[in-house]
């Protein structure tokens, strides 16, 4: 029996591919199709929304569908928020609001991150902590504003005071949820590498926490904003709130709008704030950012 010799190609009837040729083959690098229909800027595409809703807004407004007493004009708005701006009335205002946000938001998260703690950590923790807070976060934080100006006055105090109750039980909710949902298996493989209890939570619970407590965050300085809102429309002297009482008593829309506007960046910006913390702590995490 011969038993033939000749190259797999030559058998199989496909002719050989020459290194010439093999050299003159373009290789084309794979790209992944989300990236493909990339063309358009992220930026830009985020902000086209608001542009258009914008450019909805003056063409209603000049064509007289929207009359000026109902809502103003996006170029009054613009007018009035520089006039507000040149006179020191809105910094002022931003810089007394932003000071009551921030001590309510510091205030919220002591109190709410350290009852989360006690009660996610101890078993008799929860059975002391977790019932009342879940009977008081059911309480509408805006119905205890006039037992809080009864108890503390008409001064900052309520006010800080609500802002901190509106802080407290989205970061308690979230922190506790994040402490309670730490994989059990991760606890034991602290435990079999010799972990003590403090390492076990400083290294696996709550590293496991933080995104919850992140998320927790974010929900709470929404809540801040909108606490701020109603706290400082009651017996208020000064801040956002008060210059849109003020508006209000003078029907002047246009100014409650810059207020609203303002309200609306600051919450941007703060929320912009926690996302970059996120970034920054939760680099160990990979998640889906989306195609």
């Amino acid at each position: 029996m011969s038993i033939s010799h000749a190259p797999p190609t030559q058998r199989s009837g496909i002719s050989p591919v020459s290194k010439d040729e093999e050299s003159s083959l373009d290789l084309q690098p794979l790209v992944p199709a989300s990236a493909r229909r990339a063309r358009v800027p992220r930026w830009l595409r985020r902000t086209m929304g608001p542009v258009l809703l914008l450019l909805l807004w003056q063409l209603l407004s000049a064509t007289g569908v929207l009359p000026s007493d109902v809502l103003a004009s996006p170029g009054r708005i613009a007018e009035v928020g520089r006039e507000l701006v040149a006179d020191g009335s809105l910094p002022s205002a931003m810089g007394t609001s932003l000071r009551r946000v921030a001590a309510g938001l510091v205030f919220g998260t002591v109190v709410g991150t350290g009852l989360a703690l006690v009660s996610g950590l101890f078993r008799i923790g929860e059975d002391l902590v977790d019932a009342p807070v879940q009977m008081l976060r059911t309480v509408p934080f805006v119905g205890l504003i006039p037992l809080f100006i009864i108890w503390f006055g008409i001064g900052e105090t309520p006010k800080i005071a609500i802002i901190t109750l509106g802080v407290t039980f989205p970061l308690y909710l979230n922190v506790y949820a994040g402490i309670r949902g730490v994989d059990a298996q991760l606890i034991e493989a602290g435990e079999s590498l010799g972990l003590s209890r403090w390492g076990l939570v400083r290294h696996v619970v709550l590293p496991g926490a933080l995104p919850g407590a992140l998320t927790g965050l974010r929900y709470s300085l929404g809540i801040a904003w909108l606490a701020l809102v109603f706290a400082e429309q009651v017996n208020a002297d000064s801040g956002i709130g008060f210059l849109m009482v003020q508006a209000r008593d003078f029907l002047r829309t246009d100014v409650i709008v810059v207020c609203l506007i303002v309200y609306a960046f600051l919450g941007l910006l703060a929320d912009f704030i926690v996302r970059s913390l996120e970034r920054l702590l939760l680099q160990w995490r990979p998640t889906f950012t989306g195609r």
